[in-house]
């Protein structure tokens, strides 16, 4: 389980994030939702103890910046960071020994082909493609097997293939009992992924709905999301003028 409680981020007089407060329960996915800039990015970050924040984090129980909690861990950032020169098949290799995985060479196998990897094994980080480089982060997070997962822009460069994937991976993680997060600012890409939605605006919470509330209340959470950042956009506006 994931818990985020009145987490704040200020970058010297700017604040990126305010009291950010949610939880992604044990066999759910949750997603964050919000425009570029709304702050989402950070919020992953600091749950990946990438940077200092203010407000507590915890991983299945655990402070965030502890090392039981990073062995439960999985990140996939929106930015794959290869190891240059590292094969594709040893980036894999590298996080099982990290973590101390038995028989990953069974996992690996599995994974890389179903990611479509198994032919450019032994080809190094820098060799590859931004989609390419994608589907390595993400295989190097699952053979962890992970219990918490965080999932930055995850879709952006990959094939269609890959896209299928990556959702089939997605429910496998749900039903194994994962609790999963997913930034994006593309509410179509996880239309039929999502049991709870957070919007993010301006470095807050802006609202969240349980996929049960919208179906309950028949809500569009497409119109949610829209009345939310363009409404804010205009009265940002009519504000300058």
């Amino acid at each position: 389980m994931l818990s985020v409680q009145k987490v704040t981020k200020q970058y010297a007089k700017t604040v990126a994030n305010q009291d950010v407060s949610f939880r992604v329960e044990a066999g759910k996915i949750g997603i964050l939702l919000g425009p570029n800039g709304a702050g989402k990015s950070t919020v992953v970050k600091c749950i990946a103890g990438l940077l200092r924040f203010q407000g507590l984090i915890s991983i299945c129980g655990y402070p965030n910046k502890s090392m039981e909690a990073k062995r439960l861990l999985g990140y996939i950032p929106e930015m794959p960071a290869m190891y240059d020169l590292l094969t594709v098949r040893e980036h894999l290799e590298f996080m099982a020994r990290a973590y101390r995985i038995d028989r990953w060479e069974e996992k690996a196998d599995r994974l890389l082909e179903r990611f479509q990897l198994d032919d450019k094994q032994k080809k190094l980080g820098r060799e590859l493609s931004k989609g390419m480089q994608q589907k390595v982060s993400i295989c190097s997070a699952l053979i962890t097997d992970p219990k918490v997962v965080l999932f930055d822009e995850p879709f952006v460069g990959l094939d269609p293939h890959a896209i299928k994937e990556l959702k089939d991976s997605l429910r496998e993680l749900r039903d194994n009992g994962a609790s999963v997060l997913i930034s994006t600012h593309m509410l179509d890409s996880v239309e039929e992924l999502w049991d709870v939605a957070n919007i993010m605006m301006d470095g807050k919470i802006a609202a969240v709905r349980s996929r049960q509330e919208t179906e309950a209340k028949k809500e569009d959470l497409e119109g949610l999301f829209f009345s939310i950042t363009e409404g804010a956009s205009a009265k940002d506006k009519e504000e300058t003028e």
